[in-house]
């Protein structure tokens, strides 16, 4: 049934992408060929006005396919005769209209909580050598960790655990004035809770109350930490920190959501555990695809900033052709990765 799920979720977030470019597009009165969900040979389509909906057979991708968007066109109303502003503003639409998706099903998650922790200090631990009149004090709310802003109290142990040091550079929000604390040592020391010991840093952390608010808050907040995670963790690939074995293809998501549901506790705890994984992936894939790389989005984006401004320069139009070769060439080459990470994702499941 989980498996299900995440197809259909892969489904929604497809949808709700080409969708994007579809209203957009429509608004701007440029001609839509198509509109596609899923790809391959066509399970059932009908055609509405100059448009064609399908619902394609392999359960992956879509697309809204616009008139001249990968060719020339003597269309007046093609995507390529628009002017350069309202075809980017088509283009991001898909990401606006992903991260919305997840913006909205982390407000319905938000809903359902009965409040909030917070990243400002409350308390300390008994004998907690970190509160000093030049250390942290009672009030203070954690600003930023080694220059990573603090959105969330789950921001606080997830950027604590990226320095292995032990010294931070710290910037606290007190009476409302920011502290800096540089070189600040925090390492977890052993208390006694309930009769174990246990290693905590020996803060206390501060809640507040669910209204609309701070469910509006709380959610935006989630939705932005979640495009920092995917920055995060592009520059650890890049870097090496992650190997490239970490990365998950859409096999590996779905045995991911599959995981969740079943091993969460009722059904209830699954709907909201799996409506947090949806919403992750829907802000992820707004951002991986506005990044610059040819055939996503931001390809396109760049190379329509790239051409506007070769053509203000050299006076004179760029045939179109050469960029579709380029796109062209990348759709290939990602289709290719895709292949390779969904195989490695069977090949850990088939060993595990």
């Amino acid at each position: 049934m989980y498996i299900l799920l995440a197809i259909l979720i892969f489904g929604v977030l497809i949808f709700t992408h080409e969708l994007g470019h579809f209203l957009v597009a429509k608004a701007f009165h440029v001609r839509v060929n198509e509109f596609a969900l899923f790809m391959g040979p066509a399970l059932w389509k009908r055609e509405v006005g100059e448009t064609t909906y399908s619902i394609r057979c392999i359960p992956i991708g879509g697309y809204c396919a616009m008139e001249g968007e990968d060719g020339e066109s003597d269309d007046p109303r093609s995507f390529t005769a628009a002017s350069a502003w309202k075809r980017a503003l088509i283009l991001v639409a898909g990401a606006a209209f992903n991260f919305l998706t997840g913006l909205i099903a982390l407000v319905i998650l938000y809903s359902t909580v009965f409040g909030f922790s917070t990243p400002q200090i409350v308390d300390f631990y008994e004998g907690c050598p970190l509160e000093s009149e030049s250390g942290l004090q009672v009030g203070d709310t954690l600003y930023s960790i080694d220059g990573e802003r603090v959105y969330l109290y789950s921001d606080v142990s997830m950027l604590l655990s990226r320095n292995s040091t032990g010294v931070y550079d710290l910037v606290v929000r007190r009476d409302g004035k920011l502290v800096e604390l540089k070189d600040f040592e925090m390492t977890q020391q052993a208390y006694e809770e309930n009769g174990q010991t246990v290693y905590r840093y020996g803060l206390y952390f501060g809640s507040e109350g669910k209204n609309v608010g701070t469910v509006l808050k709380n959610s935006w907040l989630t939705a932005v930490d979640i495009v920092r995670i995917v920055r995060m963790s592009l520059q650890d690939l890049v870097t090496g920190f992650v190997s490239i074995d970490e990365m998950s293809g859409p096999v590996g998501i779905v045995s991911v959501i599959a995981d969740t549901g079943e091993q969460s506790e009722n059904a209830a705890a699954a709907a909201l555990n799996i409506t947090y994984l949806a919403a992750f992936i829907a802000v992820n894939l707004a951002v991986v695809n506005l990044l610059p790389i040819p055939a996503l989005d931001g390809g396109r984006i760049f190379f329509l900033i790239v051409t506007w401004v070769a053509e203000k320069l050299l006076r004179r139009k760029i045939d179109p052709k050469y960029e579709n070769y380029i796109h062209a060439a990348g759709m290939i080459l990602l289709l290719l990765f895709i292949a390779f990470i969904t195989f490695k994702d069977i090949g850990k499941l088939i060993g595990g």
